[in-house]
């Protein structure tokens, strides 16, 4: 306690962030209210413009403030390719690391029936529906590599096996410049797993 409850309820606001505690709560309300009122109204109010105005692309799923995004509108982008990710996050490290010009499905999760994500949840009849339009000739599985993710990844390729379209899956294993010994099992043994031909 404070001695101040519209601070306590700053700092109880701000841990809702992920990885934000107690301590780094207070940190960060103490340096809003005592050094940058300004830039600290500026985010009040970026955040209430967000949280009213931000939804989902009613085709991908993405986050927008349009019915749909600027990714389905745009004409550069190649329709055959599809490219479908657990969540938003994805999508971005995708866009920012990579030349991808393919369009994407956002699932918004993965398949886990024990937290009660099924196919409805993750929006799959409107992935079957992008899927039945015909446009799409490879379904890129960008899935991370967890059970759940594995799982997920193999109900979409299923998905697009059945309509005669190619699936693919992001490699996954060793990092560029890693070393063996310091590569964790679970990753070491997919990479072995998962080895391919050498070209010659």
């Amino acid at each position: 306690m404070s001695g101040s409850r519209l601070f306590d309820d700053l700092v109880d606001a701000l841990r809702v962030l992920p990885g934000v505690g107690a301590k780094s709560a207070m940190r960060m309300a103490l340096h809003v209210l005592e050094r940058d009122r300004e830039r600290g109204a500026k985010l009040a109010k970026a955040l209430a413009l967000a949280i009213e105005r931000v939804g989902h692309c009613k085709r991908c799923r993405n986050l927008s403030e349009e019915d749909v995004c600027n990714l389905c509108l745009s004409g550069a982008r190649d329709s055959s390719l599809l490219c479908v990710v657990e969540g938003p996050q994805d999508l971005f490290a995708i866009e920012q690391a990579t030349g991808f010009r393919g369009r994407y499905f956002v699932l918004h999760g993965r398949l886990s029936p024990i937290d009660g994500l099924g196919p409805n949840e993750l929006g799959m009849p409107l992935l079957t529906e992008r899927l039945d339009e015909g446009d799409v000739r490879e379904l890129i599985i960008a899935t991370n590599a967890t059970v759940e993710g594995e799982v997920t990844a193999h109900y979409l390729s299923q998905m697009a096996v059945n309509r005669q379209i190619q699936a693919t899956r992001l490699a996954h294993g060793v990092p560029l410049g890693g070393e063996l010994e310091f590569v964790d099992r679970t990753t070491l043994a997919h990479a072995f797993g998962g080895r391919m031909p050498v070209e010659r």
